[in-house]
């Protein structure tokens, strides 16, 4: 009889001590979803990446490596790849990557290829998509740009930028994050004609912020 006790007791304590462990498994933090924000000032000088971490929770980690006055174009003298905010990126280790790279590349001054475009696109997501992490990497079709006072063309982008951006998307089998036309009847939301209000980078935050939690 006393030996039955005990083993009933060793039985029970045993159920309590797996039950104390899954509720405390459950308690334990998740890793971070890391996610990384690659872009040109559009993405380093506005409130897009701090809004998205706000609407993604602490299950995500954002990583803003936005570089101002950066292009996907290689021949131009602000390559994003030859930037220290991709290495950066790199390191980062994301498990997803978002993309919003284009306006720099509607200067007026660099002579327009869109088969350089295309393919320097390409490229850059190729050593994305090489890392060991593995990551999900979404194509944000860039916001418009509403006049040329700063140095942009609103017709390159409209006319070259955005239909090569589409091709890079259909080229790579990759989905594309239409921001350009959520936000095309929108003047008011850019400051400048190119860069985002505090009210049009939250809206940029939740319209890929939609897309990440679809998937």
């Amino acid at each position: 009889m006393s030996v039955s006790l005990n083993s009933n007791l060793l039985v029970v304590s045993g159920i309590i001590w797996i039950i104390f462990q899954e509720i405390g498994n459950k308690k334990s933090p998740l890793t971070p979803i890391r996610v990384a924000c690659i872009g040109d000032s559009i993405t380093s000088g506005t409130e897009y990446p701090s809004d998205l971490a706000k609407l993604l929770g602490s299950n995500y980690s954002i990583g803003n490596f936005g570089d101002s006055g950066a292009t996907v174009r290689l021949d131009s003298s602000k390559p994003y790849m030859n930037q220290p905010a991709f290495k950066n990126a790199i390191e980062f280790e994301p498990k997803i990557i978002i993309i919003m790279l284009g306006t720099n590349d509607a200067n007026p001054d660099l002579k327009q290829n869109t088969s350089n475009f295309v393919d320097d696109y390409i490229t850059l997501i190729s050593e994305f998509q090489s890392l060991e992490s593995k990551p999900k990497v979404l194509i944000v079709l860039s916001p418009p740009v509403f006049n040329n006072t700063i140095g942009f063309s609103s017709e390159i982008f409209s006319q070259n930028i955005v239909p090569s951006i589409e091709l890079v998307a259909s080229k790579t089998n990759l989905p594309i994050i239409e921001v350009y036309s959520s936000l095309l009847r929108h003047p008011q939301y850019f400051v400048d004609g190119v860069h985002p209000t505090d009210e049009g980078a939250k809206i940029i935050a939740t319209i890929i912020y939609n897309v990440i939690i679809s998937d």
